[in-house]
């Protein structure tokens, strides 16, 4: 399930491009998509230290040179200039709301790049919730995409287009954006 994504990512992007995946866990979907297409180049941010150590272990196992894991909080990490804006491809799952993650994660994304989250089959009510954080944050909601495999429950790709810078000021500070969503 993790690959459904490349059903979203526009050719060029599978090609050559660089995505970060937020809140990666156990390297999901960011490493199977870097092994299914090894032109692009990846980083996983994880904030949870034992996470980011296997993560390490298995890029070095794996031996995805094009791959960089970094230990921290999206809030933190999205005001390093080094990151902030820079991603064609910003990947989350299941790391909170739909507001509080547009927040965390769209300032990694540069403007004209995509947001794609995976999000569970009803989801109508969260994006209304979410439609202002996602406008402040410089997010523009492109498509939902249903996804069905089989043995999964149906679930779907949020799609967010960045259209415009985020403003210096977001994320705010760790633990802000899911204790009070913009």
């Amino acid at each position: 399930d993790s690959l459904t994504v490349a059903l979203v990512i526009p050719k060029a992007v599978l090609g050559s491009g660089r995505f970060v995946d937020v809140g990666s866990g156990g390297g999901f979907p960011g490493v199977p998509l870097l092994l299914a297409f090894p032109g692009m180049k990846g980083t996983l941010i994880e904030a949870t230290g034992k996470k980011t150590a296997f993560l390490e272990h298995l890029k070095d196992s794996l031996g995805l040179e094009g791959l960089e894991v970094l230990n921290g909080r999206a809030e933190t990490l999205a005001h390093d200039p080094a990151l902030r804006e820079s991603f064609d491809i910003v990947l989350a799952r299941s790391i909170s709301g739909m507001a509080a993650l547009a927040e965390m994660t769209l300032p990694f994304c540069r403007t004209g790049g995509l947001l794609v989250a995976h999000k569970g089959h009803n989801i109508e009510d969260e994006l209304t919730a979410a439609a202002n954080a996602i406008a402040v944050t410089g997010g523009a909601l492109k498509e939902v995409r249903p996804v069905s495999l089989e043995g999964l429950s149906q679930r779907n790709l949020v799609v967010v287009e960045k259209v415009s810078e985020t403003p210096e000021r977001y994320p705010r500070r760790p633990g802000m954006p899911s204790k009070n969503p913009l």
